[in-house]
């Protein structure tokens, strides 16, 4: 600040985890995105929680402070799905673990109230994102209230959340006046505001309304959610408001969310319309540095795995239940010109250490890229959950070819000697391009390809909203006949979903056995809010059907079925029999056996 001549920040942003100026780091992404709107941002990573000192190290910010848990949701970080601790964390220096709190979020914007009464504070990142409205919660076994109450923060930024936080911004500039002009002490309360009704319906976002103020945001357009009281209490009304809040989560016609909260209201403004092409180029072609703060003595790993990697496309139309991506980055497919994307790889090929492999074009789904509705404008009043599951949608245009394209374009690149496809393919979708697959498989895969069949029992699938396993069949077939050298499939594998039993498992130890599949990675089901999976966790039922479902529970019942799979994982184990559900740990009931190399 004082190279720059800066007195004051009109933003500060306060995150979890450590500062990395890379496009695949939110925090990165949105003070960037603020930088180049003009606003003088300031950055404090991974502050010390148990003083407010670390929070006030660059002053009162002008306009706002902007707070994130980081990439990932700060429960999930530190815990696993038996609630075990993690003793390491991708985002941290060093890969240490402790060096953010428990729900960080809260924490953060607790701590920034105590120092500075009067300066707004709005929530943004996946950790609010996610639990925007009163949803079930893992790690306490309850429905918690919008975490909007529990900060004592003025706004919630949900979703990719560029265009709402820039939105804020200049809102809130344009009450405060010129940058150079203002005094710290004429900021007032966002609170006080409510007569500035935009600042109150930008798109994207959340804020907490008294019943009084309501006749000003009309009263034709809401969806009103049964309340925390009833939510916490019945798990009927848990289900209902689940089900309303899914189906109005479209950008293109969702009606603004209400929730009661004791004597106030949750006010959820409709989503964020995405960005287009030419926006979404904009924000890769931000000046990042690609690189963590030079205050670092140590190397942050998340970094590692995605500095030579380039994201294509945001948005998943797939639905899996137990994904969060339909409530955050939503149902839209928003992909980069292929111009941009080699405009990236060229600055990257410039790169000293770069050796001419980029590990990874794609998204969320990397064959999702230049896919969406052949219909055009029917993504706009579509209410399909998924446009893959149970079967692909006769409007969807699953030509990927665009991904063909961009990579032979990016190939041209001076010093670019090969690309890979690194992210998650879904299987189905590749199929019906067998020109993309090809190329996929012989030119694009390197040791291994991911792939996410997570099961292949009938029931646990439907519960999933995953196509049936036949389809999986046929394209390990397909790999199989077009592979040219030592590949492998990864396929990712979900134990103790809802809907899943004992015997669920060992069908699919059997399905893995018969098709000579090995074991990667088995992940215990962790009900994330606001996902479909994490309501049925909860109620013990399909919120869009009723239907009752078994859930298993109990720790020891969780590592039953996880241990199943871990047999197939090099013969490490042996089964010696099979425990009543919920009396015999797993220890009872397995040996060791030796490792034999198959």
């Amino acid at each position: 600040m004082q190279t720059l001549g800066w007195d004051q920040c009109d933003v500060i942003l306060v995150t979890g985890d450590a500062y990395v100026d890379h496009p695949s780091f939110g925090a990165a992404v949105i003070g960037r995105v603020l930088e180049d709107q003009g606003f003088k941002v300031g950055i404090i990573a991974q502050p010390d929680w148990r003083s407010p000192a670390d929070v006030m190290r660059l002053g009162r910010p002008r306009l706002f402070f902007g707070v994130t848990s980081g990439n990932i949701d700060s429960m999930l970080h530190h815990y696993t799905a038996n609630k075990k601790l993690r003793h390491d964390d991708p985002y941290s220096p060093g890969g240490r673990h402790g060096l953010r709190p428990n729900r960080a979020v809260i924490v953060y914007s607790n701590l920034i109230r105590q120092s500075y009464k009067d300066v707004p504070i709005v929530l943004g990142g996946i950790e609010a994102s996610l639990r925007r409205l009163a949803h079930y919660d893992y790690w306490d076994d309850a429905v918690r209230r919008s975490i909007l109450f529990d900060a004592k923060a003025d706004l919630l930024v949900y979703g990719m959340g560029e265009r709402a936080v820039g939105r804020i911004a200049q809102l809130l500039n344009t009450e405060e006046g010129p940058s150079t002009g203002a005094s710290a002490s004429s900021v007032e309360p966002l609170r006080a505001r409510r007569q500035n009704i935009e600042l109150m319906n930008v798109p994207g976002t959340a804020v907490i309304v008294r019943d009084s103020e309501l006749p000003k945001f009309g009263t034709s357009e809401y969806a009103e959610l049964p309340s925390f009281e009833e939510v916490s209490t019945s798990k009927e009304a848990f289900n209902q408001a689940f089900v309303i809040a899914s189906s109005e989560a479209n950008p293109h016609f969702g009606k603004r969310l209400l929730q009661k909260h004791g004597d106030r209201y949750l006010l959820v403004n409709p989503p964020a319309q995405p960005l287009s092409s030419e926006e979404l180029d904009a924000v890769y072609s931000l000046p990042y540095q690609r690189k963590a703060h030079p205050s670092y003595k140590e190397p942050v790993p998340a970094l590692e795995t995605v500095k030579y990697s380039i994201t294509s496309h945001r948005g998943c139309y797939g639905g899996c239940s137990f994904c969060t991506l339909y409530f955050h980055q939503g149902p839209v497919i928003q992909s980069r010109s292929s111009q941009s994307v080699v405009d990236e790889i060229k600055m990257l090929a410039k790169d000293n250490n770069f050796k001419g492999i980029i590990s990874d074009i794609g998204g969320p789904t990397a064959n999702m890229y230049g896919t969406g509705c052949k219909v055009n404008g029917r993504e706009k009043f579509c209410r399909k959950p998924s446009c893959l599951a149970p079967q692909l949608c006769e409007n969807l245009k699953p030509g990927q070819h665009p991904s063909v394209k961009l990579w032979r374009e990016a190939l041209k690149v001076p010093g670019v000697k090969n690309i890979f496809v690194a992210s998650g393919v879904r299987y189905d979708l590749a199929l019906h391009d067998r020109k993309y697959l090809k190329e996929l498989i012989q030119k694009h895969t390197g040791g291994h390809l991911k792939v996410a069949p997570e099961h292949c029992s009938a029931t646990v699938l439907k519960q999933m909203n995953k196509p049936g396993i036949g389809t999986f069949v046929e394209f390990l077939k397909i790999f199989r006949r077009l592979s040219r050298r030592e590949q492998y499939l990864v396929p990712y594998l979900i134990s103790s979903h809802p809907g899943c039993r004992y015997d669920d498992m060992l069908e699919l130890k059997r399905f893995l056995k018969k098709n000579g599949l090995a074991v990667e990675q088995v992940q215990d089901f962790i009900p994330l809010p606001m996902t479909a999976s994490a309501a049925m966790y909860h109620t013990g039922r399909n919120p869009y059907t009723g239907e009752e479902l078994f859930v298993e529970r109990s720790a020891a019942g969780k590592l039953r079925q996880r241990y199943a799979l871990e047999a197939a994982r090099g013969d490490q184990w042996e089964w010696i029999g099979k425990p009543e559900d919920g009396k015999d740990s797993p220890g009872r009931i397995m040996k060791k056996r030796k490792h034999t190399k198959r």
